[in-house]
């Protein structure tokens, strides 16, 4: 577009189309089309999806593994795609069983510890008087060893998939809580949040309406890595024998690998959950970075 000098009497400032405006200020796109301008953000997406329906769907059309079976420690095969254990039991059939227990413990304990860091989070940004509180808190939560603190609670409260879930979510949120109440004291700071109060707004619908709306996109974020987290917490506790033992995980196939001797020999049975919760982490974790990505002004060329 070429500008032409204005003329006497018009003003400085040249026409420009609509249109054109529209594009400068939309860049190379945003929210899902910046989000989707490389192919890390629709192949984490994909995976994502294929483990949900694989979690959702797959104990509907795969026999659930119990019993004996004739084929013993077989290699993957036409017959078994990856393979079978030391009871003759479908390596396959135990990994999509476990999707589901891994997805159930992965998303519902980030929500747990989403909710408790981003409340914890919100409280401390605004109300002052109780943000020392939360500060002593958070800091506390992380200076504890979790891994062995969740062992020993799990240990206390009894193997099973709800107390995995809310172990890891109760001990997960500090992270959250530094996260959000980082960025909140920041959106606390703005002058339309001064305007709010002076309007007559309480604390309770400033944050509910003011701040929490601007802290959106790290709690979708969050989300994301703290069910990466989370899924790898419960493969590490159930390895450990403190899973469920009347339900599928991936961390009880690695166990019962490790128990039968077979870590060495059949190696199929530590592959494929091993790639399992490695794929889903790595999917979790880049679709997380790629929406914050996504959504930062900074990054507009990424």
């Amino acid at each position: 577009m070429t500008l032409q000098p204005p003329s006497a009497g018009s003003s400085p400032v040249p026409a420009v189309p609509l249109a054109t405006l529209t594009t400068m200020r939309r860049g190379k796109g945003t929210g899902s089309n910046r989000y989707f301008a490389k192919p890390s953000g629709y192949l984490s997406v994909a995976v994502l999806v294929i483990f949900a329906f694989t979690g959702i769907f797959g104990p509907m059309l795969v026999e659930r593994p119990s019993g004996l079976g004739g084929d013993i420690l077989q290699s993957p095969s036409m017959a078994h795609i990856f393979g079978t254990d030391d009871l003759g039991q479908d390596v396959f059939a135990q990994v999509v069983w476990g999707t589901r227990v891994s997805l159930i413990v992965g998303v519902v304990a980030s929500i747990i510890a989403i909710v408790i860091g981003t409340t914890l989070g919100l409280i401390g940004a605004y109300v002052k008087k109780l943000d020392p509180i939360v500060t002593t808190l958070t800091d506390v939560m992380l200076s504890l060893p979790l891994l062995p603190l969740m062992i020993l609670v799990t240990a206390l409260a009894g193997p099973s998939v709800t107390t995995l879930t809310i172990v890891i979510g109760v001990l997960s949120w500090a992270e959250v809580a530094r996260l959000i109440r980082s960025n909140g004291m920041v959106v606390s700071a703005m002058p339309y949040i001064d305007g709010a109060r002076v309007l007559g707004a309480g604390p309770g619908r400033i944050i509910a309406t003011e701040i929490f709306p601007a802290v959106v996109p790290l709690i979708v974020v969050s989300v994301l890595l703290t069910a990466a987290r989370a899924v790898i917490s419960e493969a590490g506790l159930s390895f450990l024998g403190m899973g469920d033992p009347s339900s599928w995980s991936w961390g009880r196939i690695l166990l019962n690998a490790q128990r039968s001797g077979v870590l060495a020999t059949a190696w199929w049975q530590t592959l494929f959950p091993s790639l399992a919760i490695l794929l889903l982490v790595l999917a979790a974790t880049i679709a997380g970075i790629r929406y914050n990505d996504s959504r930062d002004p900074r990054t507009k060329g990424l």
